[in-house]
């Protein structure tokens, strides 16, 4: 494929991956009222959108793999007397990460096809998030990065607070609180890192390059901060309180891009930016990384459990599952950093389907309450097919990519050895309790007697542009599932080497 790595390189593919969506979002907001042009214009640059990111994915270049290796590199001078330059790339870890916000884009957008409200304005901001969240993913520059990373957060705003729920003002402004304020953090975090380094650069490489000089306190804490900053969003207990209300209150589409992306954007951070620039001050910091995924995974597992709400269960179940994320990386080996990011990108595939079965039954069923429903099967074959696998999946079913994502988490933190090595029984006690909660949920929703708690005549199963997203991403599910490798052999190398890089690693 090196040959169409090289075309794609010379047309500088990483900026036309941002100027398609954006395109397609001026167009989109330009579109006169009616709604067959809203809706066909964000499906077609999003698809158009999905079709290069995939040949990206297919022209990476194997043979350029490792610590600071980029691929399909971009970099122009922009203010140059402070030294910030537009700087795109991607790596092992980046180019997964771009196809499946490609892939979640076009479909959420898909899956939104009935939306009849304010279309244009709608399918105009999913646009201009795909475009923040990809250039999240691609930048190699501090300024470009946190540019990126505030403009993701005004279109997902507006999502909640206009196409949201009862309470949509009240968690839209918590969204932004919680999230602007961990963005400020980080801010600082990154000036403190560009001043000791000289304060020449706010390229990344070069910053991380100099944090070998770095002493060991301003390690500790500058990683703090950049901690704080990237775990509201991930997010980690005791910062995740704004997620359960912005996930309950968002439309469908936007629960599905806020889990299956923005969450991902904190963890990102913490593998791209974090760890592998102050390798020191996160091996200080272990035993908090690893008490703080532990007790992620446990409250997120215990929180679901009790839950009524069927998208309140999959909103708290997020915070179990990226707990098991910082536990991958909180292992500094290459097998748990690997496995970290993989969980990443299988935990994207299978949130998108809970958040929308969780959509199509409240649009079906007008609720989400479990104890008012029962027997959807008998009515809802299709409906119920999905969600049993995206549950199996989510539950960590083996041949499912949930499965390959947290078994080698498991191995790896139990290979660790060290005084915090029997907390190993913790998450792994997780699982049960997470099976249990999917169980029941599926048991109660979707088996037994049809319900006689709503109008169950209207019942019908998913339309063809529910049906299409969800078939999709299922049988992604199982074929990454069966064939994790494909995935794993971008990650591979750049895990390889950050582990390398930290004293613990290895």
């Amino acid at each position: 494929m090196s040959e169409l790595y090289d075309i794609l390189s010379g047309i500088n593919v990483l900026t036309l991956l941002l100027l398609v969506p954006l395109l397609g979002s001026v167009i989109t907001f330009l579109s006169g009222k009616g709604l067959k042009a809203a809706r066909i214009v964000p499906i077609i640059f999003s698809g158009v959108t999905l079709i290069l990111a995939t040949l990206v994915l297919l022209g990476f270049n194997f043979g350029m793999t490792g610590m600071n290796v980029f691929q399909y590199e971009e970099q122009y001078n922009w203010i140059q007397s402070i030294g910030i330059t537009y700087h795109l790339g991607v790596d092992g870890i980046g180019v997964p990460m771009v196809w499946l916000t490609s892939l979640l884009c076009f479909l959420a957008i898909l899956f939104s096809w009935d939306v009849s409200n304010r279309t244009k304005e709608y399918m105009g901001l999913m646009l201009v998030l795909e475009v923040g969240v990809l250039g999240v993913f691609m930048a190699l520059d501090y300024f470009l990065f946190y540019i990126f990373w505030e403009v993701v957060l005004i279109p997902m705003f507006f999502l909640i607070a206009i196409w949201g729920g009862p309470r949509r003002e009240y968690a839209a402004i918590k969204f932004f609180i919680y999230t602007h304020i961990a963005s400020l953090v980080m801010l600082l975090a990154i000036f403190a890192m560009y001043f000791v380094a000289g304060g020449t650069s706010f390229d990344m490489i070069f910053i991380q390059q100099a944090g070998a000089s770095f002493g060991l306190d301003f390690q500790v804490m500058v990683f703090l901060a950049l901690f704080f900053g990237f775990g509201v969003k991930m997010p980690i207990v005791p910062f995740h309180t704004w997620l359960p209300d912005a996930h309950v209150e968002a439309p469908t589409a936007g629960s599905v891009l806020l889990a299956g992306l923005l969450l991902k954007m904190g963890s990102y951070g913490l593998v791209r930016v974090a760890i592998p620039t102050l390798p020191q001050g996160a091996q200080e910091l272990q035993w908090l990384l690893i008490f703080i995924a532990v007790l992620s995974i446990l409250y997120g597992a215990f929180a679901s459990l009790a839950q009524r709400d069927l998208k309140k269960m999959v909103a708290f179940s997020s915070i179990s599952h990226m707990g098991m994320v910082l536990l991958g990386f909180a292992t500094f080996s290459a097998v748990g950093i690997a496995a970290g990011v993989f969980q990443m990108f299988a935990h994207g595939l299978i949130t998108a389907v809970l958040f929308m079965v969780c959509g199509v039954v409240q649009h079906i069923a007008g609720t989400r309450e479990i104890p008012k429903l029962g027997g959807l099967a008998q009515k809802m074959p299709w409906y119920a097919t999905f969600v049993m696998i995206g549950f199996m999946a989510s539950l960590g079913l083996p041949g499912l990519v949930g499965f390959a994502a947290e078994m080698p988490i498991f191995f790896s933190y139990a290979n660790l050895g060290g005084e915090f090595n029997w907390l190993i029984v913790l998450p792994i006690a997780s699982v049960a309790i997470t099976a249990a909660y999917y169980i029941w949920a599926m048991q109660r929703v979707l088996f037994g007697p049809l319900t006689d708690k709503i109008d169950t005549h209207h019942l019908h199963d998913v339309s063809w542009y529910e049906a299409a997203p969800l078939a999709a991403l299922c049988a992604l599910i199982i074929f990454f599932g069966l064939q994790p490798g494909f995935i794993y052999d971008f990650i591979r190398p750049v895990a390889e080497a950050l582990s390398a890089l930290l004293p613990l690693g290895g």
